[in-house]
Order: structure tokens, then C-alpha cells, then sequence
């Protein structure tokens, strides 16, 4: 079989990879192993797919903690606005939802999907399932074939490799693209889960699962002091914290794990208020509730299922007549209300992550055109190159954007 591009790996990168290569005229392949294209799409936004974010450049480049400046080439050549009028092109309706998320309007991943296939249809672009790579071959520092596992041989003048990460290994990221990379000389940094949920040391976390907050603020602390907070959404799970921002957080997270450092994340539970007005408030519901008992006293307060923990850690008696309770008492709840504690011990598995922090060097590939600076007609896009970003539709633009670079190219 004779190519000139071959694209491997049908997820976002891949499927603009390969249409953008189509639409110069380009004979381009994709090669997925799995039975469908866009696997891993189906599941994001909770199945909704969030496709991108509406924010302008430079919010968007800050929820990009790490190198982002590597993007704005990629990000000129397919902005956001460009990637909507692309899918609305191909008949997708999209809708704006709170913090700037795009999502279809169907709210179906499937709906997306359809406009892809669109896409790769529109551009001519083979497809080829159930298929997987074993090899890509270069002779002279430049690609000429691709070997796979059933032993034939593909020969062509570009491979894209858009493989992903270790996330979510069932929808078929597997480290294949990293193999690939290191096997022709490139650098591949250490990989570790980012945006997944913490496990923390407290036993009592069990008693909280299921419970979600909104509107509490948070804190990392390393070694007491703070390197980074954050407000919104939270989960409790029965291994520890979850949600928007714990995900989030739990980039700052992963690599100080690694480095065995002493980490503590504290919850506002009532971040609108200062310690002297909650303390008022409490006060307030208490002079209504003064013969109740202090386990009876707190549901105007908290959520029901947060009001036992919160009373034995507060280690104030449970059957105590709130009128007995002391001003040093009271002020020991407002303190925990204001900073309650756990210590992180570790991540779920990286096969739990949304995405994977680390890959392929960013330093070895050029950030105009995707293309390797070792091997001539190599390219990468996409979660298997060490770029990542905070939730909310960031991680798929960047890798709609750097595969339509990769594309425009190859």
C-alpha cells in the first residue's frame, strides 16, 4: 500500500490530522485500533463532549500551566472560533455553558463524532479499524514506511502520530505513540495523571462519599504553605476528593507526590464569609436553637450527611445543649468550617486521568508544523506530546489544533 500521509491514532488529533491533510490533496490514512474513531470523545464532558472553551487567547493560555507558549502557532492555525465554524460547517450546533464550556447542542459526543466522520469524508481521508501499529520505519533520518502488526507494510512520505497519553487505556491509549518515539531517538519525559481524583489518608472520608459541594474554596499546602487555590465544585468519594476543582488541583499535585512531600488540601467550606461573620452566623442559628442539642443545631448550616464528621472533629459533644456551648467551642467550629483538612497520600491510577502530564519532548519538535526536528516527515499531536491543561474543554483544543497543524503540513 502506498500513502502520502498516514495518520495513526483516530481521536481528535488524528481525525483533524488527517482531514486537514486530505483537504490539500494529500492521500492520507488513518489507522485506528479500536472499532469506531474518537473513542475517548464519547466519554468527555461526562459524555457530552467538551469540544472547547470559549475564552479568548489569553484565558485560555493561562488554564495551560505548562508550555503553553509552544501552542500559539498551533493555536493561530485553528483557533477555538475556527474549530467551531469547522464543526458547524459540518453540521454541528454548539452551545456556551457556565466557565466558557462548548458543548454540541444535542448535548450527544455522538453528534460530534458524526461531524468528524464528515470531516474525514469531505477530505477524502481512508479509514482503516480494528488495525494496529507495530512499527514506523525511517531510512536516512526520514519516514518511508509503517509496519503493522499483521505484518503489512504501508509506504509513505509522513506519519502523524496522535496515539494519546496512558489515560483511559480501554478506549485504546496504551503508550504506543510513546514507544514509537522513543524507538527513532526522541525524548519522552517522565509521565505521571493529571486532572484525576486524590486519595487521601483520613478514614473518614467514607462516611462523606457521594457528597457534592458547591461554592467552597480550596488550598494545596506543601510543607504549609500554599501553592495553589482555587473555588467551585467538589466530590466525595470513598477513597477521597474529586470534582472540577480538586481535578484541577491535582495538577499542582502529581509531581510533588512523586517527590514524597507532606501535602494537605484545606476546604472553605463557607468562603463568602469571614471567621468573624460566620462566627456571627453561627451564633445567630444557635440563639435560635438554644435548648436543641449541638448534633440538632447545624442543619441550616450543612449538608446532613457533613454535619457528623463535622461535630467529632469539632470534638465538641454531640448532646451538649448549645447554650452551654463555650465561645472558645464555637470558635474551634468556625475555624474547622473555614479549614477543614485532609492529607493527600496519592492519585488514582493514571488510567483513571482525564489526561497525561509528560511525553514526547516539546524541545525536539517544532511547534509551527508538529514535525520532529530528528526525523524528517515525522509528526506528533496531540496528548502524546508533553502538553496538558486544566478541565474545561482546553485539552481538546489543543489537541484539535496542534493535529490540524501536523496536518497542514505533513
Amino acid at each position: 500500500m502506498q500513502y502520502d500521509v498516514v495518520v495513526i491514532g483516530g481521536g481528535p488529533a488524528g481525525i483533524l490530522a488527517a482531514g486537514a491533510a486530505g483537504a490539500r490533496g494529500r492521500k492520507t490514512l488513518l489507522i485506528e485500533k479500536n472499532e469506531k474513531i474518537g473513542k475517548k470523545l464519547f466519554i468527555t464532558g461526562k459524555g457530552r463532549c467538551n469540544v472547547t472553551n470559549a475564552a479568548d487567547m489569553d484565558e485560555f493560555m493561562s488554564n495551560i500551566p505548562k508550555n503553553s507558549k509552544f501552542l500559539y502557532s498551533a493555536f493561530r492555525a485553528l483557533s477555538n472560533n475556527d474549530l467551531i465554524d469547522l464543526l458547524h460547517d459540518m453540521g454541528l450546533k454548539t452551545k456556551v455553558e457556565r466557565g466558557g464550556r462548548v458543548f454540541p447542542e444535542s448535548d450527544k459526543s455522538s453528534d460530534v463524532l458524526k461531524a468528524l466522520q464528515k470531516y474525514l469524508d469531505k477530505n477524502n481521508v481512508d479509514v482503516m479499524l480494528h488495525t494496529s501499529v507495530r512499527e514506523i520505519k525511517a531510512a536516512d533520518d526520514k519516514i518511508n514506511r509503517v509496519l503493522l502488526e499483521d505484518g503489512r507494510e504501508i509506504s509513505c512520505e509522513s506519519v502523524i502520530v496522535c496515539t494519546g497519553g496512558l489515560s483511559y487505556p480501554q478506549t485504546g491509549s496504551t503508550g504506543d505513540g510513546l514507544a514509537f518515539a522513543k524507538a527513532v531517538g526522541h525524548t519522552v519525559t517522565d509521565l505521571f495523571p493529571s486532572l484525576i481524583p486524590l486519595v487521601v489518608k483520613e478514614d473518614y472520608i467514607k462516611d462523606l462519599q457521594g457528597l457534592s459541594l458547591k461554592n467552597v474554596a480550596i488550598k494545596v499546602l506543601i510543607d504549609q504553605k500554599t501553592i495553589y487555590d482555587d473555588f467551585g465544585e467538589m466530590l466525595f468519594t470513598h477513597y477521597g476528593l474529586s470534582g472540577p476543582i480538586i481535578l484541577s488541583a491535582s495538577f499542582y499535585i502529581s509531581d510533588h507526590l512523586r517527590k514524597k512531600k507532606d501535602i494537605k488540601l484545606a476546604i472553605d467550606l463557607k468562603p463568602a464569609l469571614s471567621e468573624e461573620d460566620l462566627d456571627k452566623r453561627v451564633l445567630k442559628d444557635f440563639n435560635e436553637k438554644l435548648n436543641k442539642q449541638f448534633k440538632n443545631s447545624l442543619d441550616a448550616l450543612l449538608p446532613q450527611k457533613l454535619i457528623p464528621v463535622i461535630i467529632k472533629l469539632s470534638k465538641i459533644d454531640e448532646n451538649k445543649e448549645v447554650n452551654q456551648i463555650s465561645k472558645e467551642e464555637r470558635k474551634q467550629l468556625v475555624s474547622l468550617l473555614k479549614h477543614l483538612e485532609f492529607t493527600i497520600t496519592g492519585t488514582r491510577p493514571i488510567a483513571e486521568a482525564i489526561v497525561t502530564s509528560g511525553g514526547v519532548s516539546i524541545k525536539e519538535i517544532n511547534p509551527k508544523t508538529m514535525e520532529s526536528k530528528l526525523i524528517s516527515g515525522l509528526y506528533f499531536a496531540g496528548e502524546v506530546m508533553d502538553l496538558d491543561a486544566f478541565t474545561g474543554g482546553y485539552n481538546l483544543q489543543i489537541a484539535f489544533s496542534t493535529g490540524y497543524a501536523a496536518g497542514s503540513d505533513a
